[in-house]
Formats: C-alpha cells, sequence, structure tokens
C-alpha cells in the first residue's frame, strides 16, 4: 500500500471513532433522567459561579456543609471563592465543562463522575486541561444541592523536541 493511501485510510478510521464517540456521548445525555440532566446542569452552573465570582449562584446550588478536595486541599465554599477570586485578579482564566457524565441517584442523594474538559488562560497563552471529577449531589427542598466534590487534573503530556 502506498503510505498516501494509509494516510487516507488512517484519517476516515480516526474520523470514524471520533463520530461514534460524539454520537455515544450525546445519546447518553439523551437517555437521561430528568434529575440526571438537572444534576449535570447542576455542576454546570457551579461552574458558571465560580467562573464569574458569583457568589449567589454559588450558595443556590451548593450545600451549606459543601467543601472540595483539590490539589491536595480541603476548601470549603468561602476559601474556594477567594482562591478563584485571587486567581482571577492575577490574570487568569478558567474554562470547565462536564464531559462524559456518569450520574446515579438513589432516592434524595446522587452521585456524578465526569472528565472536565477546559483549560487555563493567563499571560502566557491557554492550556487545554482536563480535570477527572466526581460530585455527592444531596436534593434539598426540591433542589439539587452539591455537598462535596473531588477533583483531580490529569498531566498534560510532555511536548516532544523535535529540534533534537
Amino acid at each position: 500500500m502506498s503510505s498516501r493511501f494509509c494516510t487516507v485510510l488512517l484519517i476516515v478510521f480516526f474520523n470514524l471513532i471520533f463520530s461514534a464517540n460524539l454520537t455515544y456521548a450525546r445519546q447518553q445525555r439523551k437517555c437521561f433522567t430528568a434529575d440526571q440532566n438537572r444534576i449535570v446542569d447542576t455542576i454546570s452552573t457551579l461552574f458558571t459561579a465560580i467562573g464569574t465570582d458569583d457568589v449567589a449562584k454559588f450558595n443556590s446550588v451548593t450545600a451549606s456543609d459543601f467543601y472540595i478536595f483539590d490539589g491536595g486541599v480541603r476548601f470549603n465554599g468561602e476559601d474556594l471563592l477567594a482562591l478563584i477570586k485571587a486567581q482571577h485578579a492575577a490574570g487568569k482564566r478558567y474554562e470547565w465543562n462536564v464531559t462524559e457524565p456518569d450520574v446515579r441517584i438513589s432516592g434524595n442523594t446522587a452521585w456524578i463522575a465526569y472528565v472536565n474538559k477546559g483549560s487555563i488562560t493567563d499571560t502566557s497563552g491557554t492550556t487545554n486541561q482536563q480535570w477527572l471529577e466526581s460530585a455527592f449531589l444531596q436534593k434539598q427542598g426540591g433542589i439539587w444541592k452539591v455537598v462535596l466534590m473531588h477533583s483531580t487534573r490529569v498531566p498534560t503530556p510532555p511536548q516532544e523536541n523535535h529540534g533534537k
């Protein structure tokens, strides 16, 4: 086989795999119950609140005793918001997205595990980043509230040095 043919075949193969994964992700979310979708939306709202330093919005989706483990440290809601606000003041911006959600509900409690695909932007530019995350939620007054989160940053693969 010619190398051009192999390249075309490889491109077609990866396009099929990518489109199959994208279709599966869409179908998976379509098959969610209304409560499962509300849980995904709750996490997305939490990300929006943190990204815009919106304390009221943050408090609307978190339990009063909320905390998160991130970077080997435990933060309560107030400490987390203060940390991100300081990062914003230093010129950092974050993008966070819930992808590949797995949502399980048992009565008034639920957990979600997902891949947070986003980026970190600062004066040096934008770096794509992924985190493996999970959260425990409780339904309080008919509203899903985040009680506990855990976030583990996926290490960025080292860049190859083609000059050597």
